[in-house]
């Protein structure tokens, strides 16, 4: 099904695309769905909002005060996307959607268990127009189940998933992980069986349904958890930066700040007492293996940490470094992305967008062939491109003017 790559934003080089020519109808919304939509845009897919209107993609009004226009969180996983504003709820506006359906490669959703079936627009209806598409739907809790219905947010699934439990200080106060964990890797758990799919597609001919939830993607986050409980009933508690099976593996405070120490093996751990001046650490009964260790760990973290408080973090970070030891600052994300080797690999990338304040963003984690194929462009405005993908998915001038004046269909003014 040939897409008319033109009209998609471009790649940063005009580099190829390994999915240019695929076309993604975008139905949802805030994180889990765009991050996967960002994931295949990136690689050449021509991703489409399909949003509601006047007020589009509830992500669209997470702004901080002083924000300027399109919110910055918006723009970040709605880069170089199309916008299309339909009114499913009206029957010209459904019809409408059908139409792209029939044109399109996939389709992306993230509603209610059961939504868009009450619209008439499930995976039944939609693969009977088109028995090639590929139908993703990311749920909270899953298709089946008890709880299938439930709708699904980050925060809850996290606490649900066990997640939370074992995020937190080492004296039982639990934190919530910085990072929206589940959206996340729901979206990349969907991208990743898009492409499963479509492999299957270019073998069979068929397309298929797709689905993936927070609860699997937060669940997913807990092997070794689950490896402890599953074979010996352990029950993971709250460790701070420290690792459940390796120790020393975490954080450590210097006399200016604080590094990550990785003592992931024997070797490294007889490079890390080495480097401190205490090699009668490695025949301590304590400390002379990794069981050892990890039993003792508090008693070898105090111990540690006294050694490296007498210097810099710089300092330690050179020494160990030079050692062959795992070992980096604990950095904060501006300086994370300011650092150059940040912008070496392509994760943070030019990308002016004036609506919204912002001349950088975050780059495509993917490389081809050592470049990154992240795609440029703004983010765009509720409907900024309904009539111009209207008219690439074959509806006549006058057919797109109905849908507009019926109020089946808008498109955002020219010029924003």
């Amino acid at each position: 099904m040939p897409v008319d790559t033109q009209a998609a934003p471009p790649a940063t080089g005009g580099m190829p695309q390994p999915l240019a020519g695929l076309k993604v109808l975008e139905l949802s919304q805030i994180m889990a769905g765009p991050v996967c939509g960002l994931l295949l845009s990136d690689m050449g897919a021509d991703v489409i909002k399909v949003e509601r209107f006047p007020a589009g993609d509830d992500a669209r009004g997470y702004s901080r005060p002083g924000d300027l226009g399109l919110s910055p969180a918006f723009v970040m996983l709605n880069r170089g996307k199309r916008s299309v504003a339909l009114d499913l709820r009206q029957d010209a506006g459904r019809a409408a959607l059908l139409r792209l359906v029939q044109s399109a490669d996939v389709v992306t959703e993230n509603f209610r268990v059961g939504a868009m079936e009450k619209l008439g627009l499930g995976y039944e209806a939609l693969s009977a127009a088109n028995p090639a598409l590929i139908y993703c739907g990311i749920s909270g809790y899953g298709r089946t189940g008890p709880m299938a219905q439930q709708g699904g947010f980050d925060l809850i699934l996290q606490a649900f998933s066990g997640l939370i439990s074992v995020t937190g200080t080492e004296d039982g106060e639990l934190c919530k992980p910085g990072i929206s964990v589940g959206d996340v890797n729901a979206g990349i758990l969907a991208a990743l069986g898009i492409l499963a799919a479509y492999i299957e597609r270019l073998k069979t001919g068929r397309g298929q349904r797709v689905d993936t939830s927070l609860l699997q993607a937060c669940m997913q986050q807990t092997y070794w958890f689950a490896a402890a409980y599953l074979s010996r009933g352990i029950v993971a508690k709250p460790m701070g930066t420290a690792h459940p099976l390796i120790a020393p593996y975490q954080t450590f405070a210097c006399a200016d700040g604080v590094i990550a120490i990785g003592g992931g093996n024997q070797s490294n751990w007889e490079r890390i007492a080495a480097v401190l001046g205490h090699p009668e650490w490695l025949v301590d009964p304590r400390f002379t293996n990794g069981a050892s260790r990890l039993a003792h760990r508090r008693e070898l973290e105090g111990l540690i940490t006294a050694e490296l408080k007498r210097e810099s973090a710089a300092f330690w970070t050179q020494q160990l470094g030079e050692a062959g030891v795992p070992v980096g600052p604990v950095q904060r994300v501006d300086q994370a992305l300011e650092h150059p080797q940040t912008r070496a690999v392509g994760m943070v990338i030019d990308n002016v967008d004036e609506r919204a304040g912002i001349d950088r963003a975050v780059g495509c984690p993917i490389h081809f062939s050592g470049s990154s194929p992240a795609r440029i462009g703004p983010a765009p405005l509720v409907g900024e491109h309904t009539g111009e993908v209207l008219e690439s998915f074959g509806f006549a001038a006058g057919e797109i003017s109905g849908l507009l004046e019926s109020g089946a269909a808008f498109q955002a003014p020219l010029g924003g």
